[in-house]
């Protein structure tokens, strides 16, 4: 799940993407509205964390901007602004939700999946495909009842395939969701994952599509 954090708070953002990444999200972080506004037109997030004190375009402006442009990704508003007006005018303007500054980082990595569960249609916070079943918060992942253990980038990319299970994704799509900026990336990075897991679950997990991409069928066996 990529997140994208917008904060001109150096130190704080450097924390949020540090602690996002290491509760399971791809998290890249920007400094200003702007920069905001430029990220979000060339890739695809999963949700967006929002300060609404930013320099070069405020953080209410960019979210009128992104609901304008009929863009629903999920916005998380978080600020140390914690008046009731404030509340209802993020709210109003179309965030999603809203977090007063500080928070605790578990809370918001959990509102974080909240919102992304809905955005996606998914009620249940397990995911399960057939005999499969993911959990996102416990960092679980269990085939037929038996656990399988994963690695990091292992269990984002089932992830991905779980929460599209039925979609071709393409190799570009997989490397948008695995990797924030500034990632080294191997060529054959996505293949060795792919290889990995269907070593550690089934070879049927995934199907390749020569020179479309990739799909994990809705009823694996």
């Amino acid at each position: 799940m990529r997140i994208l954090v917008v904060e001109d708070d150096a130190l704080l953002g450097d924390a949020l993407r540090i602690g996002l990444g290491q509760a399971g999200f791809t998290a890249d972080w920007v400094k200003d509205g702007i920069s905001a506004q430029q990220a979000i037109r060339m890739e695809a997030f999963s949700a967006v964390v929002l300060d609404l004190g930013l320099p070069k375009l405020a953080g209410l402006e960019l979210l009128k901007w992104l609901r304008s442009a009929k863009n629903a990704v999920p916005v998380l508003i978080l600020t140390a602004r914690d008046a009731v007006a404030d509340r209802i005018g993020g709210l109003d303007a179309g965030a999603d939700d809203y977090l007063v500054k500080p928070c605790d980082l578990g809370e918001l990595a959990a509102r974080l999946r909240a919102l992304i569960r809905r955005s996606s249609g998914q009620a249940a916070p397990v995911i399960e495909v057939g005999p499969l079943a993911l959990d996102p918060v416990a960092h679980t992942v269990s085939y037929r009842g038996l656990p399988v253990a994963l690695g990091g980038k292992e269990f984002a990319l089932l992830h991905a395939f779980m929460r599209e299970a039925g979609h071709v994704l393409s190799r570009e799509q997989l490397i948008q969701r695995l990797y924030a900026w500034g990632d080294e990336i191997e060529s054959n990075a996505i293949e060795v994952h792919i290889h990995h897991l269907r070593r550690k679950i089934t070879p049927e997990l995934i199907v390749t599509l020569r020179g479309v991409g990739y799909l994990l069928p809705k009823d694996i066996r």
